[in-house]
């Protein structure tokens, strides 16, 4: 699709925006496409400590902090079908006669938005997933955190796969790229453990959360290191406190000629919703002080392509949590540990077709010793456009 009606008054107000002049900034043309997925995805799900209840998230997608912990509960299995995972996408490239592009991208899906009900139309609504525009290696806008390397996630049929061993975050951003390297600004956020547990949400922070990523590049595949420097902030009911919080993340892919095996092992103070999908909190409010809280994460996963047309992805994920046991009486029972394994068999009897089954096993365990697992079997159906 072809546009070159912009007005002149546009011409000049990208011309200050971007520094360009009247002249070299003159825009040719832009491309619009249109893309994303429509997903199918039915799930029997069987929890040895209790039931989730049908509005959890965790009935859509596997999300460790949902696991129920303690004794072994006698119910039945629970079986779910949607198809809130699918999405589309609008993006747009528009040439300059200076050689340059400026790129747009605004992606929606429906996974985890409120809204509907499944007893008559499942009308859920649409979430915003990325918004952002790209110019002259800048990006402004929501989108992937730079602490995260996307392309290192493994193929799975659940929505996030090893959900307690990624780094996974979206968010506003002013990035900077430069060929492998990257730096970014990015929004901050904390989450504080209370009395009795109480995760809080605080938005206190006084500066961005800062990353730095590089990325070395082969025939062999990638490797990504990143790192990120933020600040943790709690005001509120007279309590003003803050720490740092530090982390860093390697992960790759290594290619075996059509298989490939992906990881990623991520380690740091404070990182809390950065990493298991926020299944530890950043830290704990130890009267007027903050108690950032260490983890150690990570994944690995191998796919075996068995034709043309059949591929499979054995994934095990890991998270633990080092929490200060002399502040149990703040933080209740937190998370200690979490970890599931997964194998899947995949069909594409065309391109951007594919059917597939996937058999996924998660575990958590809290300080006291308490632990719970599920047991899920999924079937999908994806074609993307």
């Amino acid at each position: 699709m072809k546009n070159n009606k912009l007005t002149t008054t546009a011409l000049s107000v990208l011309a200050v925006l971007f520094g360009a002049s009247a002249q070299a900034g003159v825009l040719e043309s832009t491309d619009v496409k249109y893309g994303g997925y429509v997903k199918l995805d039915a799930m029997w799900s069987d929890w040895s400590a209790g039931s989730v209840s049908g509005t959890s998230i965790g009935r859509d997608f596997y999300v460790p902090s949902t696991t129920p912990v303690g004794a072994d509960a006698d119910t039945d299995v629970v079986f779910d079908m949607h198809a809130r995972q699918s999405r589309f996408n609008l993006a747009t490239s528009t040439k300059l006669d200076n050689g340059q592009s400026i790129n747009t991208k605004i992606e929606l899906d429906f996974i985890a938005s409120p809204g509907g009900n499944e007893r008559v139309s499942n009308s859920y609504a649409p979430r915003i997933r990325q918004a952002f525009v790209t110019y002259n290696g800048f990006l402004f806008g929501q989108a992937w955190s730079n602490f995260q390397n996307v392309s290192a996630l493994p193929e799975t049929l659940d929505f996030v796969g090893p959900a307690e061993g990624t780094v996974f975050v979206r968010q506003a951003m002013i990035k900077y790229t430069s060929g492998g390297f990257s730096v970014s600004a990015e929004n901050p956020e904390s989450t504080i453990t209370t009395t009795g547990g109480v995760r809080n949400e605080t938005d206190d922070a006084s500066l961005p959360d800062i990353t730095a990523r590089y990325t070395f590049k082969g025939d062999w595949g990638h490797f990504t290191v990143a790192g990120l420097a933020r600040q943790l902030t709690y005001k509120s009911g007279g309590a003003d406190a803050s720490t740092s919080s530090f982390g860093v993340s390697a992960s790759g892919r290594m290619n075996f000629g059509k298989n490939n095996l992906k990881y990623m092992v991520t380690t740091g103070k404070g990182l809390g919703r950065y990493v298991g999908l926020n299944v530890a909190h950043g830290a704990v409010l130890d009267g007027n002080d903050l108690d950032a809280i260490d983890s150690v994460s990570g994944f690995i996963g191998y796919q075996h392509h068995w034709n043309d047309q059949l591929r499979s992805t054995f994934l095990a994920s890991y998270f633990s949590a080092d929490n200060n046991t002399d502040l149990l009486a703040i933080t209740g029972d937190p998370t200690k540990n979490s970890m599931s394994y997964s194998a899947n068999l995949l069909y594409s009897p065309v391109k951007k077709m594919t059917f597939g089954v996937e058999y996924k096993v998660g575990e958590r365990e809290t300080e006291s010793g308490a632990d719970g697992d599920i047991n899920r079997l999924q079937f999908s159906a994806k074609y993307v456009f």
